[in-house]
């Protein structure tokens, strides 16, 4: 399973291997006020992949963070309760 696992992964390395080799001309962004940004255009695709999971990761984290705060609240909650019988039955 890990050979295939790994085979796998070696074939989508090489195909986007060959999509940033076919795709590296350069391209010109325009951003207001007369900026410009030259790049390959490989490097823009990366940098807008980046963001874009920076911004998922980011729209993920309060929820994230409610849930923990949520399991430590029950996990405070079962160790109080796995308590009291011994307590009592001790």
């Amino acid at each position: 399973m890990r050979l295939l696992i790994w085979l796998l992964r070696g074939v989508l390395f090489a195909i986007l291997l060959g999509l940033a080799l076919k795709n590296s001309g350069p391209v010109e962004l325009h951003f207001f006020f007369d900026a410009h940004w030259q790049a390959p255009l490989v490097l823009v695709i990366l940098v807008a992949l980046i963001c874009g999971a920076l911004l998922g990761m980011l729209a993920f984290l309060p929820r994230l963070l409610r849930q923990r705060r949520s399991l430590d609240r029950l996990e405070r909650q079962r160790s109080r309760q796995d308590a009291r019988p011994q307590a009592a039955g001790g």
